[in-house]
């Protein structure tokens, strides 16, 4: 079972295991995990689902949308290189260990 680690912006981490196809959204709000609003459910309507994810993981995600791309402009903490929107990362066993690291604030 793929899992993932994200980073509280006070350096605390949290493990979660998914089910591949799972997003990372929906991985993180199952276990009502702090830190990932998600208001619009998983929509790419909202960015309150923004993650700064570990460069050492980019090169494996698939391509930003431009949507996604859109609303990254209008995050409530700083758009980084490395900020996604976690609704739209699918998980696979490719991503298995992924970290991202959580946002000061989602609104």
């Amino acid at each position: 079972m793929p899992a993932i680690t994200f980073i509280h912006p006070d350096g605390k981490s949290d493990r979660i295991e998914t089910s591949e196809g799972e997003s990372a959204m929906q991985a993180a709000t199952r276990h009502g995990l702090d830190g990932i609003l998600a208001e619009c459910g998983g929509n790419a309507m909202c960015a309150t689902c923004h993650v700064y994810v570990d460069e050492s993981w980019l090169a494996r995600l698939p391509a930003m949308g431009e949507a996604e791309d859109a609303l990254l402009d209008g995050t409530a903490s700083d758009r980084h290189p490395t900020s996604r929107l976690c609704c739209q990362l699918a998980i696979t066993s490719d991503l298995d260990g992924l970290v991202v690291k959580l946002p000061e604030r989602q609104v």
